[in-house]
């Protein structure tokens, strides 16, 4: 693929939850962003998200505007972009059809990303004559606050491109070397899901109590290192390799002890029951505002201890 000229106008294709948190972001760096959706209210949704997220993105020191400009028609939408960020259901067929349509439309130098969280690049392009300049660029939600993009592509300049535009706006891109369902981060929150389901399953911990062990422990460090790096300071003076030498071992004991739950109903309505206690009458919109406020605080936090 050719190098492309210089990414200034982007396409938002579905503007739910994920489409509209990337394009606040992307107003916010001054990048002119045109918007579609077939939904009726998607354009007041949109306008409306975008307002509430300005001052969040405002306090993290981004405050350039571009403009916002929203079309009914996909193909009017993707026609000069130079960048495409795709965010529609998470259905295979769905997402073929409708990156078959992006892919016959925007110029053949556009790059097109997809915000799937789970589905295969290989299989969601089957249908483009240009695949090669299709990837996977998995948000983590919401992607106007959480840095984390997870791209998956096969032509290695249209990665550089990629990974080049979304840190001009501030997000950090991990390049996976082969695709596999779900990526990184999410068959990490899976294994990690999966145990904290089974401890409710098998009556150990409240919810609650389940939620705050992470939130109030490892969770705290996970905002500051991997896993990986976590362990490295574990070992000590020795780093990782004391570590797996004189700890694996106890790893091993708890891996072979971890469950494989079933969501049964009862296990659901428990969890349901469990979520809610720990809501304490909190609405939806209550907590992603809590979520949204103390993301800003810790990035700002962490931005300071980067300079």
């Amino acid at each position: 693929m050719s190098e492309g000229r210089a990414i200034e106008t982007i396409a938002v294709v579905g503007c739910g939850t994920v489409g509209a948190s990337w394009t606040a972001l992307f107003l916010s760096f001054g990048y002119d962003v045109i918007a579609t959706d077939p939904s009726p209210s998607a354009e007041a949704r949109l306008i409306a998200f975008v307002a509430r997220a300005t001052p969040q993105l405002e306090d993290l020191g981004h405050r350039e505007t571009g403009s916002l400009t929203f079309k009914a028609s996909l193909e009017s939408a993707v026609a000069e972009a130079d960048f495409i960020q795709e965010n529609a259901t998470e259905n295979e067929a769905f997402k073929q059809d409708l990156l078959a349509r992006i892919d016959r439309a925007a110029r053949p130098d556009a790059i097109v990303a997809s915000s799937t969280s789970a589905l295969l690049r290989s299989r969601i392009v089957a249908d483009c004559a240009h695949g090669a300049r299709h990837i996977v660029a998995h948000p983590f939600n919401p992607p106007h606050l959480l840095p984390l993009v997870e791209i998956v592509g096969v032509d290695q300049d249209v990665i550089a491109r990629a990974c080049a535009f979304y840190r001009s706006v501030d997000r950090v891109p991990i390049v996976l070397k082969k695709e596999v369902p779900g990526h990184i981060a999410n068959r990490l929150s899976s294994a990690l899901y999966r145990e904290a389901v089974y401890l409710v399953e098998q009556g150990i911990a409240s919810v609650a109590d389940i939620d705050a062990a992470i939130s109030e422990g490892p969770g705290m460090r996970w905002s500051i290192m991997g896993p990986h790096m976590t362990y490295h300071l574990g070992g000590g003076e020795g780093g990782i390799a004391h570590y797996l030498d004189h700890l694996g071992p106890s790893q091993e004991r708890r891996w072979a002890t971890l469950g494989s739950p079933k969501l049964s109903e009862d296990v659901k309505a428990a969890i349901v029951a469990g979520v809610e206690a720990e809501s304490n009458g909190r609405s939806i919109a209550d907590l992603e505002r809590q979520r949204d406020q103390l993301l800003v605080e810790i990035l700002n936090l962490k931005s300071k201890v980067r300079s």
